[in-house]
């Protein structure tokens, strides 16, 4: 595909700028749950453990509609462009986010966060496919990289500054913001990325035939319970600082920048290792991120260690995901868009029973740091089932030495991954 350089980066800054907004809208959640329990949740002061449990919904509704939209919208999208699925998706984010932000009730306002899931898995996997294309052959993966780096930069930038923004003006205005940060990339989306047509023979039996591997469902369930343990920290990380390590509220956007540096640099690390072996990554980063939980539940109330541990955590467990993902994708063969996407609604099905769990435990009066104890257990699970499915193998476990990816047609769906294996 030729497109002049400036286009090429309009269209790669479109791509990440939804990937931006997405992590945004998912994870500013949990830095701006007080504030939206106390709105919200009858009697949320009067039982603060009860009302924040209550208010962890919204976080759960929105990891349910990554779910349940990822598999469905991936395979509804596998006959249409690239740019249209686009165009559709930066649409319904806006509308889906803006409703967020206006919704009167906890009940309107938790279903609009699930219809604001809906559209991510689906977002995430044509970006990289579409980045793909840009890029052309021999640059692909930097293209995908690219596209993906607005996740990343939100945990940094973008969920601090919601979480900001939510304490100095209200919490609606966080959702709001992020609603016109999909409006501007429906615009971009609009005016720079290429005209791709469909592929009418791609079909929904073609989509699930990668689901007959067995290796495939346990690395799916390794995203949903393994990565709970991540999730039941990370969703209560605002009550953490000021409940347990009583710091100052503005401390909770540094807490969640930290672990946000800490998944960049897990996932730069992540990617460099998975290269070179997934056996080896999953084998020694899972422990490691057992036993940072481990250490954060009992270190957490003290402020160096709980900066510190929750660098960890957040490092360990994005040095995982980009190896859950490349091996997801191996297995998923040719059904990339529903892979990508499957991914992403496992890593949310974590997000929701981590949230849900740990809100529970709390709830059930065993203090704030309990869910990083109920983490330790869901990420010994989530291993578990990770060597599970590296022992089905038989083949040569490690990951691509170098990784091609080769877009295969005017198709939505059509990335073949070719790995070129080591022993």
């Amino acid at each position: 595909m030729q497109l002049s350089p400036p286009r090429r980066f309009l269209a790669l800054f479109t791509l990440a700028l939804g990937g931006f907004g997405i992590g945004t809208t998912e994870f500013a959640t949990m830095g701006i749950l007080p504030l939206a329990g106390v709105d919200l949740v009858p009697g949320f002061e009067a039982d603060p453990a009860g009302g924040i449990a209550h208010a962890g919904w919204l976080i759960t509704a929105y990891a349910l509609g990554v779910v349940v939209g990822a598999p469905l919208v991936s395979i509804w999208a596998a006959k249409l462009s690239q740019r249209t699925l686009v165009l559709l998706l930066a649409a319904a984010f806006t509308i889906a986010n803006l409703a967020s932000g206006l919704m009167p009730s906890f009940e309107l306002t938790t279903l609009a966060r699930f219809i604001a899931g809906i559209p991510h898995g689906a977002y995430f996997g044509v970006a990289a496919l579409l980045a793909a294309r840009i890029m052309g052959p021999g640059r692909q993966g930097a293209g995908v990289a690219l596209a993906m780096s607005g996740l990343t930069v939100a945990n940094i930038i973008g969920v601090p500054l919601g979480t900001w923004l939510g304490q100095v003006a209200g919490w609606r205005w966080t959702y709001v913001a992020v609603a016109v940060i999909f409006l501007i990339t429906l615009v971009l989306a609009a005016l720079v990325l290429p005209r791709v047509p469909g592929d009418p023979t791609r079909s929904a039996r073609s989509e699930l035939r990668a689901f007959r591997k067995p290796q495939l469902w346990l690395m799916i369930a390794v995203g949903c319970i393994g990565f709970g343990g991540f999730f039941a920290v990370y969703s209560y990380a605002a009550e953490i600082v000021t409940r347990v390590a009583e710091l100052p509220p503005s401390a909770i956007a540094w807490l969640l920048a930290t672990i946000g540096v800490g998944m960049t640099v897990g996932n730069i690390i992540g990617g460099w290792a998975a290269d070179r072996s997934m056996r080896r990554t999953i084998i020694i980063t899972f422990p490691v991120l057992i036993g940072s939980l481990a250490l954060f539940a009992m270190l957490g109330w003290q402020p160096v260690a709980l900066f510190a541990l929750a660098f960890l955590i957040g490092g360990a467990g994005s040095v995982l995901n980009p190896t859950i993902q490349a091996r997801i994708m191996r297995i998923a063969g040719d059904a990339a868009l529903l892979g990508a996407a499957t991914n992403h609604a496992a890593f949310n099905v974590g997000n929701a029973l981590g949230a849900a769990l740990g809100g529970a435990v709390i709830a059930a009066g065993l203090g704030y740091l309990a869910p990083a104890w109920l983490g330790v257990g869901l990420a010994s699970a989530g291993f578990l089932l990770a060597l599970w499915s590296l022992a089905i193998d038989r083949g040569p476990d490690t990951a691509a030495h170098s990784v091609v990816a080769t877009v295969l047609g005017p198709t939505t769906a059509g990335i073949e991954v070719i790995h070129h294996e080591r022993d």
